[in-house]
C-alpha cells in the first residue's frame, strides 16, 4: 500500500521525519518511539490501553544464530510512556510452537503461564494475555488501538456490516471473544481469508493494523481510525438529535463547580463504605452532552462495551436523582437522599456478581460505583488513588464517545453481561490484582496543608505524599505555591492561593480541594508569621496581625474544613503545628507566644469536642527550625538574636546547644512529627503535643 502524506482532522499526525532517521537500524526504538507519539493522542487509544509489537532478527545466546524475535508491550503498560523496559520479548518460533499443545478455549488461561517458556530478554515485562495476538499476525510492526471512533463502530449492531462497506473489504471482522491465545488464532484465520487487508476490528473492542516498518505501520492506524472518525461526524445529527436531543440545560459553569464541590464529600464518604476513595470531577462538554440528554436513562444501565472501559469504571454508573440546582445546605438529609441510591447500586452489583459467578471466581469486589452522574452538573470518579479515578473518568468519556458514534451511524450494543462478569472476575485479571506492590500507610488518604509553599508546609506536605497521600496545598503567596505544587508528581498535589484571615477565601480553597481530589481527610494549620517584640514596641497592628493569623486562621479553616470531614463521615485528622513557644515563656515575644499557646488550648478544646465524630485533634511542637522557614527571615530572625545575645548566624548554633540533644531541628523532623500523628499507629490519642524541639525541658508537657 502506497503511503501518502496528507493532513488528518481527527487524529493528530506527529511523526518526526529527523528523531526517524536518527534510530533507523534499530527497530526496537522506532516501535517505542511510535508507541509513544499513538499513545499521546487520547482519540487514538486511552491511558493504558491496547498494545504495540515489532519482530526482529536476534542473535541466539545459547546456538548464536539469528533467530525470529517479537518485542510487544508488557502487562499492565501503557504505550504512551512505553520505554523498554516495559517490553516483552519472547522467541517468536516458540509461541508458534504453542499452538501444538493448545487444549481450546476451555484452557485459556494455562497458555499464559506458558508464555514464560518463550521469553527471549530476561529482562522482560511479564507477557500480556495479548501476545498471541501480534504472534500470529506475520507482519514486523503492529498496532493494536482503542480509538472510540473504530470502537463505536465496533459496538454498532450491524458494525461488520458498516465495516466493510466503509472500508471497502480492507479491514476485516472478527466477533467478540475475549482476549487470548483462540483470539490470535481467530485473527490469523481472518487474514488468511482476507488476503491483502490492511487490519481487522474486533468487535466491541478495538483494532488490529499494522505495516512492514514503524512508520508505514504509524500511518496506516492513524489513516484507518481517520476514516472511521470522519465517517461519524458525517452522521453526528443526521438520523436524529445526538443522543435524543437535550432533555434539561446544565447549569451555568461556576453554579456546577460549586455545586459539585459540596456534593463531592458527601458521595466520597458514601463511596468510601468498602474502602477509603479518592475522587474526581469533570464537567467536560462531552459529559454534559451525555447527562443532560434524553438518550442517558436508556443507555447508561447498558454499560459498557470495550473490556479495557469497564474494568476501570465498572460495567454501568451510578445516575443521581438528584436536580442540579438542589439545596445541599442540609447535610444529614442530603446524605439518607443518596443513602439509598448507592443501596441501590451495590444490591445491582451484588445481584451481577451472583448471578454471572462460577464456582471458582474470586470473592465479590467492592460493590460501590466507580462512575457517578449528576445531570445537569457533570461526572464523579472515585477509586484507590488519584491516578486511576481521573483515568477512569477519562475511560467514561471513551465509553460516553463509542456511545454517540454507535448510535449515530446505527444501534449501540454493549457487552453481554456474562461476558463482562468473566473478563472482570477473570482469574488472570485476579492474579494481576494480587500483585499490586501493598499500599503506603497514607494511601487513598487526602491531606490538606496551610501555608504549604512555606518551608515546614512544604516538607510536611511532601512527607505526607511520599507516604501515599494526596496534598493539596494553600498559601498566600502565589508564586511561591506554583512553584511548591510543581515540584510534585502528577496527579499527587494541587493547590490553591488563599489567606486563612479570610472566611471567603479558606471556603473557596477548600471547595476547589473538593473538586480536585473528593474531599480531605488531613488538615494540618501551618500557615503562621512570627514578629519578635519586647512589650513596649508590640503595636497593636502586630497583635492583631498575629492573632488574625495564627488563632483565627487555625479557627476557621478548622471550622469549615470540620464540615467536610462531617460530610463524609470517615473521621479524619487535624493537627495544628503551634510551636514551643505556647509553653515556654521568653522574652521579646509576647504576641506570638501568646498567640501559640491560644492554638494549643484551642487544639485540646477541638480534641474533646470533634471526638464523637472520630475526628481526632493532635498539636506539633517545633522550635528554631531555621532551615527553609519563612518566618526566620528579616526581623524575626534579628530579633531572636538580640533577645538572646548572639548574632544571627550564631542563632541554628545556639538553639541547638541549649535542647538536650545539642541537635538542629530540621523541616524534614517536623513533618516526621506530623506523620506520627497520621500515619495509622496513634489512631485512638488526641488532644496531645508532640515537641519536635531537640528537647527543651520547660516544654516539657507531663
Amino acid at each position: 500500500m502506497e503511503i501518502l502524506e496528507k493532513p488528518f482532522q481527527y487524529v493528530t499526525y506527529s511523526w518526526d521525519k529527523e528523531k526517524a532517521a536518527a534510530l533507523q537500524g534499530d527497530e526496537v526504538a522506532l516501535l517505542i518511539y511510535r508507541s509513544n507519539l499513538l499513545g499521546a493522542d487520547l482519540r487514538i487509544t486511552n491511558y493504558g490501553g491496547g498494545n504495540t509489537s515489532c519482530k526482529t532478527l536476534e542473535k541466539d545466546p545459547l546456538t548464536g544464530r539469528e533467530t525470529p524475535v517479537m518485542w510487544v508491550k508488557g502487562s499492565g503498560g501503557d504505550i504512551g510512556t512505553l520505554t523498554k523496559s516495559g517490553l516483552a520479548a519472547l522467541y517468536l518460533d516458540r509461541l508458534h510452537a504453542l499452538k501444538n499443545i493448545y487444549r481450546g478455549l476451555a484452557h485459556e488461561d494455562e497458555m499464559v503461564g506458558l508464555f514464560n517458556h518463550c521469553i527471549y530478554d530476561l529482562n522482560s515485562k511479564a507477557p500480556s494475555i495479548d501476545t498471541p495476538l501480534h504472534a500470529f499476525l506475520p507482519f514486523n510492526h503492529i498496532d493494536h488501538l482503542h480509538p472510540d471512533a473504530a470502537i463505536a463502530i465496533a459496538a454498532a449492531r450491524n458494525g461488520k456490516e458498516i465495516t466493510r462497506e466503509l472500508f471497502d473489504g480492507q479491514i476485516a471482522w472478527v466477533p467478540w471473544q475475549r482476549p487470548g491465545f483462540d483470539l490470535g488464532l481467530q485473527l490469523a484465520k481472518a487474514l488468511e481469508e482476507n488476503p491483502g487487508i490492511r487490519g481487522i476490528m474486533l468487535g466491541g473492542h478495538g483494532l488490529f493494523t499494522w505495516g512492514d516498518t514503524a512508520y508505514a505501520c504509524y500511518r496506516n492506524s492513524l489513516e484507518v481510525i481517520e476514516k472511521a472518525s470522519g465517517f461519524l461526524h458525517e452522521n453526528y445529527g443526521k438520523k436524529r438529535a445526538v443522543f435524543g436531543g437535550a432533555k434539561l440545560t446544565a447549569l451555568p459553569a461556576e453554579e456546577r463547580r460549586q455545586q459539585a464541590a459540596i456534593l463531592a464529600p458527601v458521595l466520597r464518604g458514601l463511596a468510601s463504605s468498602h474502602a477509603r476513595m479518592v475522587g474526581h470531577f469533570t464537567d467536560d462538554d462531552k459529559v454534559l452532552e451525555f447527562i443532560n440528554s434524553h438518550d442517558l436513562a436508556r443507555l447508561a444501565p447498558l454499560g459498557t462495551s470495550c473490556p479495557d472501559h469497564f474494568l476501570r469504571t465498572k460495567i454501568r454508573p451510578l445516575v443521581l436523582d438528584l436536580p442540579p440546582h438542589a439545596d445541599l445546605s442540609n447535610t444529614q438529609a442530603l446524605r439518607k437522599t443518596l443513602t439509598k441510591d448507592f443501596e441501590e447500586y451495590r444490591r445491582y452489583y451484588t445481584q451481577y456478581y451472583e448471578k454471572h459467578k462460577h464456582p471458582n471466581s474470586p470473592a465479590i469486589r467492592d460493590p460501590n460505583p466507580v462512575i457517578i452522574l449528576w445531570p445537569g452538573v457533570g461526572m464523579f470518579s472515585f477509586s484507590k488513588d488519584k491516578q486511576t479515578t481521573r483515568v477512569a473518568s477519562e475511560f467514561y468519556i471513551n465509553a460516553i464517545n463509542v456511545m454517540k458514534g454507535a448510535e449515530a451511524i446505527s444501534e449501540y450494543v454493549s457487552l453481554p453481561l456474562q461476558e463482562a462478569f468473566d473478563i472482570e472476575y477473570w482469574l488472570l485479571e485476579e492474579a494481576k490484582l494480587q500483585r499490586m506492590p501493598k499500599e503506603k500507610p497514607l494511601s487513598r488518604k487526602i491531606a490538606l496543608v496551610t501555608g504549604g509553599a512555606g518551608g515546614i508546609g512544604l516538607a510536611i506536605a511532601r512527607k505526607l505524599a511520599t507516604e501515599g497521600a494526596c496534598v493539596f496545598l494553600t498559601d498566600i503567596h502565589e508564586g511561591n505555591l506554583a512553584l511548591a505544587v510543581s515540584s510534585f508528581s502528577k496527579d499527587v498535589a494541587a493547590g490553591a492561593s488563599a489567606d486563612v484571615t479570610s472566611g471567603n477565601s479558606i471556603q473557596q480553597a477548600l471547595r476547589q480541594a473538593c473538586l480536585a481530589f473528593g474531599g480531605i481527610d488531613i488538615l494540618v494549620n501551618c500557615a503562621g508569621l512570627a514578629i519578635s517584640k519586647p512589650l513596649e514596641q508590640t503595636t497593636e497592628q502586630d497583635w492583631d496581625l498575629l492573632q488574625d493569623v495564627i488563632v483565627k486562621g487555625q479557627f476557621s479553616v478548622s471550622q469549615r474544613g470540620v464540615e467536610i470531614l462531617r460530610a463524609q463521615a470517615l473521621g479524619g485528622d487535624i493537627v495544628n503545628i503551634a510551636s514551643k513557644n505556647a509553653l515556654v515563656s521568653g522574652p521579646n515575644n509576647v504576641g506570638y507566644g501568646t498567640a501559640k499557646a491560644a492554638q494549643v488550648h484551642m487544639s485540646r478544646l477541638l480534641a474533646a469536642e470533634l471526638g464523637k465524630d472520630k475526628i481526632r485533634v493532635n498539636i506539633v511542637n517545633p522550635d528554631a527550625v531555621i532551615e527553609g522557614s519563612k518566618i526566620w527571615e528579616g526581623e524575626w530572625a534579628a530579633g531572636r538574636a538580640k533577645a538572646y545575645g548572639v548574632t544571627v548566624d550564631e542563632l541554628p548554633a545556639y538553639y541547638a546547644k541549649r535542647t538536650i540533644l545539642n541537635e538542629i531541628i530540621t523541616t524534614g523532623d517536623i513533618a516526621n512529627g506530623v506523620f506520627v500523628l497520621v500515619g495509622g499507629h496513634l489512631g485512638k490519642s488526641t488532644g496531645n503535643i508532640i515537641n519536635v524541639d531537640g528537647g527543651v525541658a520547660p516544654a516539657f508537657v507531663r
